[in-house]
């Protein structure tokens, strides 16, 4: 599977202002679902290596509800090292090992 690249904006959940997400698209989301369909550990989550600007690391995405799109959770150190904050719209690259599934 080719890396995912896209913009998203950068969100907190209201019900915790803590954790800061980016949503994948929906069609890369859905070939995510169908290229990794064996059952899979921790909310369906799907291991992963993520880049924004200069800085890369390896985390999980985890599918939403009612079969929606990917989020991307996005560390503190790594906003911190980006200079981006909620409300920002960064350039995502995401990749999937799929040899993992």
């Amino acid at each position: 599977m080719k890396p995912v690249i896209f913009d998203a904006q950068l969100y907190s959940l209201p019900s915790t202002n803590a954790w800061v997400f980016v949503s994948l698209p929906l069609d890369a989301s859905d070939e995510i679902r169908e290229r990794t369909s064996v059952p899979r550990p921790g909310f369906g989550s799907v291991y992963v290596t993520a880049t924004i600007g200069s800085t890369t690391w390896t985390t999980s995405i985890f599918p939403e509800s009612g079969g929606g799109p990917y989020v991307l959770p996005v560390k503190k150190t790594v906003r911190s090292a980006e200079g981006i904050a909620v409300g920002d719209t960064a350039t995502v690259t995401v990749e999937i090992d799929l040899s993992r599934y």
